[in-house]
């Protein structure tokens, strides 16, 4: 952890990129202050910030001065950039509604003029000027409080990795743009190069969590990814089996940061807005899969790099971890009351057969394939000028196991963010089996079916716990309008006649649930 970040920026241009790199880090509710001598570029540095929040070098963005407080609506979140060299006492903070800022980002000019007022979660920035070979150049010194410590390390890792892969020249050519993330703990942001453009991934390494069995904790047993060795490794590995997982450039272990290839926007939702069909988008993703048969996954990934990954098991400890996600956190949100340990213990008996039936075995060959886990469409990017497999940009795969090819089939065909049509669902698994069965005479299609629907079901229970826990705890409510959709396609999977034991489990202890027209 670092008490400070101290940059020297010679120029106008790297200040701009350093207000886009805190721009990058910057919350809702956060406040960032601005000190400094009259002139030293504390608006200035506002400005490129605010134009980086809004997406536009064009914006108006004025000084503050007159007005005191300027508001603007970004894709993120409110800013609210306050000016207080003008106001005599702490009793005008009220008047500008200082203290209503808790929903926005908030830029503050002069905060002398409010201390004891200023928030919790905070970057100080001191901007001074200083001599630098005869020539006047400004220092910056970023500092932040506890709740923003993290972040403070994470742009200084950012910083430092791109001042190592960057000259100073390029440096001062280059843009950032700020990147969407998910639920996970990476980010992404878009480094613009004259005509082109790579992404820079930020990807920490993460403390455990807290533990839940056997003295391990969720992501130890279920084998998550905790830093961005996984990522390059299974990067590498893919793209030698014919794949369009971006390309690595350049990968700092120690700092946590990568330069890779940028596939683009693309996803399959913004393809299918497009124009795209969605057939044709599955179908090729699906064709994907296939291609995977003949390249299983190695033993260790990135044996021909300094990344060496051994790839996990997908095993049964692994599977009932997941399925406990949904006494945990969907059973007390559905029926309103805990889940009593008899009918806990029910679940994973119930369960017991059919995950030893599909979990990676020594003995079972046809448990030892690629599972990228999340193999669908927020992670499947369309790239038409390319040809064939190549067509599939491939992401988020750093948690990659080796388990039962149609665990990602299932991923795919039952998508969690977009509604899949039962006709394409089932198409994708004939699709599959299809291709399959020419490829190899001993491929048993009805076992693929059977393990299939355990699959989907297993997956879509465990989804139903990770989107209750991202509300729940992480306060991410939007997670719960795929709910619906969730629980339509566990239904899909349990309609299976030989996963009637399953199927009576769920229309019996989560009947509640069906009662309840907030989760319909």
């Amino acid at each position: 952890m670092i008490d400070a970040l101290r940059i020297t920026v010679p120029c106008e241009q790297l200040m701009r990129l350093l207000a886009e790199l805190v721009a990058q880090k910057a919350n809702r509710g956060d406040m960032i202050t601005l000190r400094g001598d009259l002139g030293a570029g504390k608006t200035t540095f506002a400005r490129y910030l605010i134009r980086s929040l809004l997406g536009s070098d064009e914006a108006e963005v004025p000084s503050p001065t007159f007005t005191l407080v300027q508001s603007y609506d970004t894709a993120r979140f409110e800013v609210r950039h306050f000016d207080l060299y003008r106001i005599s006492g702490p009793d005008e903070l009220d008047e500008l509604g200082f203290h209503e800022t808790n929903d926005c980002l908030t830029l503050v000019e002069w905060p002398e003029r409010a201390e004891g007022h200023l928030g919790t979660s905070r970057f100080d920035i001191l901007i001074e000027d200083t001599m630098d070979d005869a020539a006047t150049v400004r220092q910056v010194t970023i500092t932040a409080t506890e709740i923003a410590q993290f972040r403070l390390n994470r742009l200084a890792a950012a910083d430092e990795f791109l001042r190592a892969h960057f000259s100073a020249a390029d440096l001062g050519g280059i843009r950032i743009a700020y990147l969407q993330g998910d639920a996970s703990t990476r980010g992404y942001a878009r480094i613009k190069e004259g005509t082109g453009s790579r992404l820079l991934m930020d990807m920490p390494k993460m403390p455990d969590g807290p533990i839940i069995r056997d003295g391990k904790s969720y992501s130890e047993i279920a084998h998550l990814a905790e830093d961005a060795r996984p990522f390059v490794a299974i990067a590498r590995e893919l793209r030698k089996a014919g794949l369009s997982a971006p390309r690595i450039d350049a990968f700092d272990a120690a700092r946590g940061m990568a330069l890779i290839e940028d596939l683009g926007d693309a996803v399959f939702a913004s393809a299918m807005a497009s124009g795209v069909p969605q057939a044709e988008l599955w179908q090729a993703a699906a064709d994907v899969l296939v291609h995977l048969r003949c390249h299983p996954a190695p033993v260790v990934a990135g044996t021909e790099c300094d990344v060496a990954h051994p790839i996990p098991a997908y095993d049964a400890d692994v599977m009932h971890a997941e399925l406990d996600l949904l006494p945990e956190w969907y059973w007390p949100h559905a029926n309103g009351r805990a889940i009593a340990d008899d009918e806990r213990a029910r679940f994973h008996h119930v369960w017991a057969p059919f995950i030893a039936e599909v979990a990676t075995s020594p003995a079972n060959p046809a448990t030892r394939a690629w599972v990228l886990r999340d193999f669908h469409s927020p992670n499947l990017i369309w790239l038409p000028d390319r040809t064939g497999i190549a067509r599939i940009g491939v992401i988020d795969f750093q948690d990659a196991q080796i388990g039962h090819p149609a665990y990602d089939l299932v991923s795919l065909a039952l998508d969690a963010r977009l509604d899949v049509p039962r006709a394409l669902h089932d198409a994708l698994i004939d699709q599959y089996c299809t291709a399959a069965a020419r490829m190899d005479a001993e491929f048993d299609g009805d076992a693929f079916r059977r393990a299939a629907a355990i699959l989907g079901a297993q997956r879509n229970t465990k989804i139903l716990g990770i989107f209750t826990r991202l509300s729940a705890r992480d306060g991410k409510h939007g997670y719960l309008r795929h709910i619906p959709r969730i629980k339509q396609y566990l239904g899909w999977c349990l309609e299976h006649p030989e996963l009637a034991p399953l199927r009576s489990w769920y229309d019996q202890s989560l009947q509640d649930a069906r009662e309840r027209p907030d989760l319909n």
